[in-house]
């Protein structure tokens, strides 16, 4: 029985969840709003299958690629919509092509964050882009299952960790896979996730006089970008698009589709702010057991943010992917779309070099404890006190990037 003392040994795959013959385990949120199992002893039959799919308990080795590119999908259309270089997109299409299933994330009509699947290319603009929460990844390990027994090519993308669950609850290889893991900075919580959306649409409403007692009143969202690339890759916004008020709409023509947006500079957005300083990502994620190649994915996919030093021929600040490819089977899918891609071999060490986060997890802030505990009374207004707080002083910041010079002067 899986039994969960301390919470950052907990990723919230829900391997255990999927995999158990009784359904006796069920996910349940913390105070913080990240999912945890919770067992029914009552039915429980001990037959060990949850702590046998557990990516935690059972982590694999770690493994360097066999290969590494700088690449960008020569669909400009498609990158511009893409987070980085829109090397996913080809990657799935080709799994359509042959009538195979593409599994990935996209919002629900509340704006949370849910794995799912589409058998269309029109259906993968859904999985376009970062979402910055941890998704709501349901039952989609037994539907993947189902198909790849029914014969079809299966695409799952997710984080290093959802991955590495999946491996695991199959508990076999399925030629028939391909995987695809995101490289992860950490995953932020659900319910802060929430809770920013009703703090936007509520100051929306009060910047415009219009302040309703019921969130149901207040303006509706008809669009989110993490990654708006409006002012280029580098300095990328957030993006939150409402529909046009009733006022507005009933004074033109419904054709013209009228939608406001805002774009706010990723460093001065509320919700990045804290996800960036590492406040409010899962326990787990301090603590990752999935990096370094220890998922299993076929394939990595990270942004090249080093790419104008390394391979400026490269950078043009529309987006380029860093490629990790880490079996036969990823390179084979890869070698299958070079063709639509701009794309140039990288080392391994240069990627890392510049997204660490392919082999370290990030520190936990000695800050996540006052932010969780000024969270429970202040709820999200506290992001931007305990943040500022943790700004280092501009002494501080002038040595990090001086040192930081030399060690790319120095190559160390």
């Amino acid at each position: 029985m899986i039994d969960i003392k301390e919470k950052h040994n907990c990723c919230g795959c829900s391997a255990c969840v999927q995999i158990c013959p009784k359904q006796c385990i069920s996910m349940s949120a913390d105070n913080e709003g990240f999912l945890y199992p919770q067992i029914n002893s009552s039915i429980c039959i001990d037959c060990g299958l949850c702590e046998k799919v557990c990516p935690v308990i059972n982590q694999n080795e770690p493994k360097e690629p066999l290969a590494v590119y700088a690449a960008k999908n020569t669909n400009e259309e498609i990158r511009l919509k893409s987070s980085s270089g829109g090397v996913f997109t080809l990657f799935a299409e080709e799994v359509i092509a042959e009538g195979g299933v593409v599994f990935g994330v996209r919002f629900n009509e509340s704006w949370e964050v849910i794995h799912d699947y589409t058998e269309t290319v029109e259906g993968l603009e859904a999985f376009r882009g970062s979402k910055y929460v941890q998704s709501f990844i349901g039952d989609n390990f037994k539907v993947a299952k189902q198909f790849l027994n029914n014969g079809r090519k299966v695409l799952f993308s997710g984080t290093p960790c959802q991955i590495a669950g999946l491996k695991k609850f199959l508990r076999k290889d399925y030629a028939n896979l391909l995987t695809v893991e995101v490289v992860c900075h950490g995953v932020p919580s659900p319910m802060v996730w929430r809770d920013y959306l009703d703090y936007k649409r509520a100051e929306r409403a009060a910047g415009k006089n219009t302040v309703s007692s019921s969130l149901n009143e207040l303006p509706v969202i008809t669009g989110i970008s993490f990654r708006d690339k409006t002012n280029g890759w580098k300095k990328f916004g957030f993006k939150i698009c409402y529909a046009a008020s009733k006022a507005v709409e009933n004074s033109v023509s419904k054709s013209a589709n009228i939608v406001n947006c805002e774009i706010t500079p990723f460093k001065e957005d509320l919700f990045m702010k804290g996800f960036l300083k590492n406040l409010y990502l899962r326990p787990s994620c301090y603590h990752c057991a999935a990096r370094q190649g220890k998922s299993g994915a076929d394939i990595s996919i990270a942004d090249y943010w080093g790419v104008r030093s390394i391979h400026p021929e490269m950078d043009d600040n529309k987006g380029v992917s860093a490629v990790l490819i880490n079996s036969n089977n990823g390179l084979n899918h890869y070698n299958n779309i070079n063709q639509s891609l701009d794309w140039i071999q990288a080392k391994f060490t240069d990627i890392v070099r510049y997204n660490p986060c392919i082999v370290k997890s990030v520190n936990e802030p000695k800050e996540r404890v006052a932010f969780w505990d000024a969270y429970a009374t202040k709820q999200i207004e506290c992001i931007d006190k305990i943040c500022d707080k943790m700004t280092p002083s501009i002494v501080i910041t002038f040595t990090r990037r001086v040192i930081g010079k030399m060690k790319r002067i120095l190559g160390i």
